[in-house]
């Protein structure tokens, strides 16, 4: 990791202030720049969440984007370390381009994956944004909430 006050490293937000998908790729990124270990972390996340044939295709997908912004980023992404609470400047790019892909924005996430790596990787990048995307975005709307079983008023039929 590089000092987080070099370039791209300048704290610009928490991490709580993102959304829980913008959040899973920041922390997904760090884990896998983490190494073995974190690999093997994020890949237990993505099993558990989505089930042994999605995870492994997840997994597989945040390996080929992060490897790429890894071999042919404009320059190294600066990431805060694991535990860290605060949100860089790079976390932020990377985690806007995620989201932007899953909702359907490539233009904007296009925009994002010039930044990141060089212009004829963009729409690769772009690509494999969404794939990610749409796995995180599966992985937090499709946890349901814990219910006690009773029902409340608005909920009775009359």
């Amino acid at each position: 990791m590089s000092a987080p006050n070099s370039r791209g490293g300048a704290a610009v937000g928490r991490l709580s202030d993102l959304s829980p998908l913008e959040a899973g790729a920041v922390m997904y990124l760090r884990l896998w720049s983490e190494g073995v270990d974190g690999r093997a972390d994020a890949a237990s996340d993505f099993d558990i969440a989505l089930g042994a044939d999605q995870g492994r295709a997840a997994m597989l997908t945040l390996d080929r984007l992060c490897s790429l912004c890894a071999h042919h980023g404009r320059r190294p992404l600066v990431r805060h370390g694991l535990g860290c609470a605060c949100l860089g400047a790079d976390e932020n790019c990377f985690a806007q381009m995620i989201a932007a892909a899953s909702e359907g924005a490539r233009e904007d996430a296009m925009m994002m994956a010039s930044l990141i790596v060089r212009p004829d990787f963009a729409p690769a990048l772009a690509s494999l944004s969404e794939e990610l995307g749409l796995a995180l975005r599966r992985m937090t709307t499709a946890i349901p909430l814990p219910t006690t079983g009773h029902k409340t008023p608005s909920t009775v039929l009359h």
